[in-house]
């Protein structure tokens, strides 16, 4: 009877979207009301699952995902690149590594050599990018592997074994180098390439170089940089990847590098000025191939390699959920993960609080995924802290929400050509789809629970350690709330964690941020983690460059403070609260010293706004937005019209209960109509005869004055204006007037004659027009019962047109 239930089919995992409309429907007309039914082997469904010891209860499968992830294989997405960019088809990998030793800040000895940028004109081109697309272009398509046809060999062809020329490559994942100019033998001119369809963020490198010679000193300068102060200048070092290390010695990315300098560079485009980064390298092995990255660099790749394992982890799948958020603008799957222990009963689990945490709207921000990394590796643990907050929390993570710029190597933006990070209000679904969906997903849970704490994980480029932005709450019964949790986790973190370097400071250049827009949205704990791409002046860890292992490690404590603060025994959470009031004093007295004035805090101290002790938040350079590409301008302009048009259109929908109700007046409403119109008539009949009369009265009037409207209209359109004819038609008007006066009940005439002729004819047309519609009939009840009044002149003009008339008058 029904083929689809019928047929037994092996092998397949994914459900029938049929089989599951007709499961449902049977359902519903009491097909499996009989237990025996579930056993019988003519019914066999992929959409029903069984437990071991109950075949009578079965359950359906849970619905399939719009977007595949894994295939059955196990093997990952390839990543999608925009159509104009050429990718190699070598793997690059790279090993998780520790060194066993602290490593140090550059320590700037003063005689560091400035190099002069020679140039191509003086240098030899040794690899060379097309032409990137910037600004002005879009993005427009994509494809697996990038670009179509062959790869071009764009590095130099070695001459023999005697070339020690270095072969450079950066057309892979996350990739970036433009660039590179041969200006000595062993000296290289280094240009980055900008983010996709813009024409600046160089900020992030990520390259590889082989043909190397050991025990040979090289100097690289990066020329094209665009930030005035970096961290580069108070000791932060390159990395460096050997791979003969890394397969001989197990040594992964360490710090390298001599003879560090960040300077201006002193050419000028005549538009904005550039800076260079310029150190000197000596490798460890001869025809080596080697990698120098800003910072610890993490792939779309990596990603779904760890995503990949939790998926295929029995345990770790179980509280975790893997699904699809979005598609990014090229079309690569944008991960959301739903981490959480299964409740006892519906009641409990919706009572549980959310956690929002994201990561990698900054593609260059490597520094994110990584304590992404060791927050994921934690949560996901059989640890008891771990089973608690999943017990107490339910965990949404978006472990990436700018793959397409990770996997093109951007430091900033999406392929869109914009920070995304200042976009977050955005309307445009299509163009900016990974945060417009992480925005209505936040905005749903939001409907369905409280989110306790929202964070957005980043990498901060002038600045040492870590250290939060939040937002100053203006409501005094939750007074320095937002400060609570940061403060928790600069003593759960002493050595990584600065309380000092975190701002709270709302900007009106920052309401795009994910921060200020969730904060508005209600979530009181909203804020921006930021990491440093350098390492620590705190502690133990003082002047020592931070690890992976280090970043990692800032994921649990993350875990860990949240369990501080969400602790029934609020002591902590007092302490801290007292903590915080005693520095927010120290900070006003310090401010106001500053200013040279006194101040006394002991009346209402707390009322001083903490947006005027606090300064702007400083780092990023974009800090203000770059506005819509031109392209995408006239959409916002159509979709804010069609906005507009569905608020006017759309109409509340009725219950049932009120659409019953509706139909029932409808249809009494015509017979109660005719009981009280008979009742009326019955009660009113000796007025209307009154009424009668003095309707037919009017309509005497208005048909002669019609008449003589139409006269004077006529002889007015024929061409000449006498003298004569208008003081006829002003004559026969009065009359009319004087006619109508003493035939109206009432009323007494005594309206005075006009002024001069001259006045009268200007405006003789006018005033018919304006005592006619003046003229309305009255309402019975004022034409019997009203007592005589007296009208002014004005008051025969039309009430729109004379203000000297009262309402009552009119």
């Amino acid at each position: 009877m029904f083929p689809a239930l019928e047929t037994e089919r092996k092998q397949e995992t994914l459900p029938d979207p049929y089989e599951d409309f007709m499961y449902r429907h049977l359902q519903y007309y009491g097909y499996f009301k009989d237990s025996l039914m579930l056993s019988s082997p003519l019914l066999r469904s992929r959409q029903l699952l069984f437990d071991e010891l109950d075949q009578v209860n079965p359950r359906l499968r849970e619905p399939r995902e719009l977007f595949a992830f894994f295939s059955s294989k196990g093997t990952l997405q390839a990543p999608r690149w925009p159509i104009e960019c050429e990718v190699i088809k070598e793997s690059i990998h790279h090993i998780e590594w520790v060194p066993p030793q602290p490593e140090y800040f550059y320590q700037p000895t003063g005689n560091e050599k400035v190099p002069e940028i020679v140039g191509e004109e003086k240098g030899t081109v040794v690899y060379h990018l097309n032409p990137v697309p910037t600004e002005g272009s879009y993005f427009t398509s994509s494809r697996v592997g990038g670009k179509q046809g062959i790869i071009k060999e764009l590095a130099v062809t070695l001459e023999g074994p005697e070339d020690d020329t270095l072969l450079f490559e950066s057309r892979f994942e996350s990739g970036n180098l433009q660039k590179a100019v041969q200006v000595d033998t062993y000296e290289y001119e280094l240009t980055l390439r900008t983010d996709l369809y813009t024409n600046k963020h160089t900020q992030w490198f990520y390259f590889r170089v082989q043909n190397t010679r050991k025990d040979v000193t090289y100097r690289f300068t990066i020329v094209n940089l665009l930030k005035p102060k970096s961290l580069y200048t108070v000791g932060m070092k390159p990395l460096m990847y050997s791979q003969l290390d890394a397969n001989i010695y197990n040594i992964g990315w360490r710090r390298e590098g001599n003879e560090i300098k960040y300077y201006k560079n002193n050419t000028d485009n005549g538009q904005q000025s550039f800076y260079c980064l310029t150190w000197t390298i000596q490798f460890p092995h001869d025809q080596d191939t080697c990698f120098f990255a800003h910072f610890y660099p993490y792939t779309y790749t990596d990603l779904q390699c760890y995503l990949l394992s939790v998926a295929k982890n029995p345990i770790q799948s179980q509280f975790c959920k893997l699904r699809t958020l979005c598609r990014s603008l090229a079309g690569n799957t944008v991960y959301l993960l739903t981490i959480t222990n299964p409740s006892p009963t519906p009641h409990e689990a919706a009572a549980k609080k959310a956690v929002v945490l994201s990561a990698r709207v900054h593609p260059g921000e490597s520094n994110a995924s990584w304590i992404m990394k060791g927050f994921l590796d934690f949560i996901l643990s059989n640890s008891p802290d771990a089973q608690l907050l999943r017990d107490i929390f339910v965990f949404k993570v978006v472990p990436m929400l700018n793959p397409d710029g990770v996997i093109v190597g951007n430091y900033r933006c999406s392929l869109a050509g914009r920070d995304l990070n200042r976009h977050y209000k955005t309307i445009l679904k299509e163009s900016f789809p990974c945060i417009w969906h992480t925005r209505n997903m936040i905005k749903r849970l939001l409907e369905e629970r409280e989110v306790l704490l929202y964070c957005d994980f980043h990498g901060h480029s002038r600045k040492n350690n870590i250290f939060l932005y939040g937002c100053n709450n203006n409501d005094r019964k939750y007074w320095l709330h937002e400060r609570v949790f940061p403060l928790m986790l600069s003593k759960n973190a002493p050595d990584k964690f600065s309380f000092h370097s975190c701002n709270f400071k709302v900007q009106k250049c920052k309401e795009g941020t994910g921060r200020v827009v969730m904060w508005r949205m209600g979530i009181l704990n909203s804020y921006t983690m930021e990491s440093t791409f350098s390492g620590s002046t705190l502690g133990s860890k003082r002047n020592i460059h931070f690890t992976i292992e280090d970043l990692k490690s800032l994921g649990y404590h993350v875990c860990d403070t949240l369990l501080d603060f969400c602790d029934p025994d609020k002591t902590k959470f007092t302490q801290c609260l007292a903590e915080l009031k005693e520095l927010l004093q120290q900070e006003i007295h310090k401010k106001f010293n500053e200013c040279g004035e006194e101040v006394n805090l002991e009346g209402s101290w707390s009322d001083i706004s903490l947006s005027d002790i606090e300064s702007s938040t400083s780092g990023s350079d974009s800090s203000l937005s770059d506005g819509l590409p031109v392209h995408l301008l006239n959409i916002v302009d159509e979709l804010n019209q069609k906005m507009m048009s569905k608020k006017k259109k759309k109409k509340p929908l009725q219950t049932r209960k009120q659409r019953n109700e509706l139909h029932q007046k409808n249809k009494l409403m015509p017979e109660f109509k005719l009981t009280e119109d008979a009742s009326d008539r019955a009660e009113l009949a000796p007025t209307l005869q009154k009424q009668s009369t003095f309707y037919k009265t009017l309509e005497n009037f208005r048909s002669s004055a019609m008449k003589n409207e139409k006269l004077s209209l006529s002889e007015l359109n024929g061409g000449e204006r006498s003298t004569s004819m208008d003081s006829k038609m002003t004559l026969i008007l009065r009359k009319n007037k004087e006619k109508m006066q003493s035939k109206r009940p009432g009323f007494t005439p005594s309206c005075p004659q006009r002024g001069s002729t001259d006045s009268s004819q200007e405006s003789a047309p006018e005033s018919s027009q304006n005592f006619l519609c003046s003229f309305r009939p009255a309402p019975l009840e004022n034409v019997v019962e009203q007592p005589e009044l007296t009208i002014s002149p004005c008051k025969l003009h039309c009430a729109s047109r004379c203000p000297q008339a009262s309402v009552g008058q009119r």
